[in-house]
């Protein structure tokens, strides 16, 4: 299957866009997470100097916060390390990789395939991180794939999941006997892709009673879900009103949705092996609902990215 264009990060809206021109300056600005230890510009091409790591993030408030995991991670090892918080898109941060002005970056293994081969298959976990890595520029390399996926899925609101008994174990398949009755929303585009209604047929034989065209995730959607005009939504997995209004992500067995695992990216020769011991034994315990409740904290409750991001660690024994 290939993964359309709207999953790459630097082209699509996210759950977190709200509050990334907000969230993000004001982390910049209060001096807070990982921003502390930023160069005052987060675009200059300097390579980092002797074994200092320099991990970056891309311009979203979750991109910032598995910055400051992965970074705080490798801080825990006895490794230097230097932040460049809220770069910018993929175009940006990838060139700032291949001339080593970046040691690490939190990317999303599909994503990043869409982004580096738009025809690639996306069939298994191994086999987009295999593509990925044969496209990648020589001196880059992905570490190992954390279990946390933040992607489209159908999600319901509490009302429908509590109609039909449907919980977190629930897969797009239980929903087809019960899609007839359902207003189904999401972006314009949803309607006509595969990865969207086209798909949710092929795949999963799901023919809902109509469509309501909203945004990609965003309020419109959010809202329209919470006031039941809409009783499923295509809604990103770690989008925080999941927790808020008690949504139900359904589970995605056949891949439809594609990958977006929580993966770093990272300049060979600027980290040691301890360093990428590290960050794979982080991606080894980071799963979707550990990355859920941390972009709640952060997005919901203004928290600061880094003492979330340590306080994960030390639960996780990381720290």
């Amino acid at each position: 299957m290939t993964t359309n264009a709207h999953s790459s990060r630097s082209r699509r809206s996210h759950p977190g866009a709200a509050v990334v021109a907000l969230g993000a300056v004001t982390v910049l600005l209060a001096g807070c997470s990982s921003s502390s230890d930023a160069t005052s510009d987060p675009l200059a091409g300097d390579k980092a100097a002797g074994d200092t790591v320099v991990v970056g993030s891309n311009n979203f408030a979750e991109s910032i916060l598995l910055a400051d995991i992965y970074g705080e991670a490798l801080k825990a090892k006895g490794i230097k390390v230097s932040y460049k918080p809220n770069i910018g898109s993929r175009e940006t941060t990838y060139g700032l990789l291949k001339n080593g002005s970046i040691t690490v970056l939190p990317e999303y293994n599909g994503s990043l395939l869409a982004y580096l081969d738009a025809k690639a298959a996306q069939t298994s976990l191994a086999t987009v991180n295999a593509a990925a890595k044969a496209k990648l520029d020589s001196k880059l390399t992905l570490l190992e794939s954390s279990p946390a996926e933040d992607k489209d899925s159908v999600t319901i609101n509490a009302e429908t999941a509590k109609r039909y008994n449907l919980t977190a174990s629930s897969t797009l398949a239980d929903l087809k006997d019960i899609a007839p009755e359902l207003v189904l929303g999401g972006s314009p585009e949803f309607q006509t892709r595969q990865q969207g209604m086209l798909g949710l047929e092929s795949v999963y034989g799901l023919k809902f009673k109509s469509f309501k065209a909203l945004d990609a995730g965003g309020p419109l959607t959010q809202a329209a879900l919470k006031k039941n005009t809409v009783q499923a939504a295509d809604i990103f997995t770690t989008d925080p009103t999941i927790l808020k209004e008690k949504f139900v992500v359904l589970q995605d067995p056949e891949n439809l949705f594609g990958f977006a695992n929580v993966t770093p990216l990272v300049y060979k020769s600027g980290l040691s092996q301890e360093g990428i011991d590290a960050l794979n034994a982080v991606s080894a315990k980071l799963d979707t609902k550990a990355l859920l409740d941390m972009d709640s904290q952060v997005q919901l409750e203004s928290k600061d990215p880094l003492d979330v991001a340590k306080a994960w660690l030390k639960s996780a024994g990381l720290g």
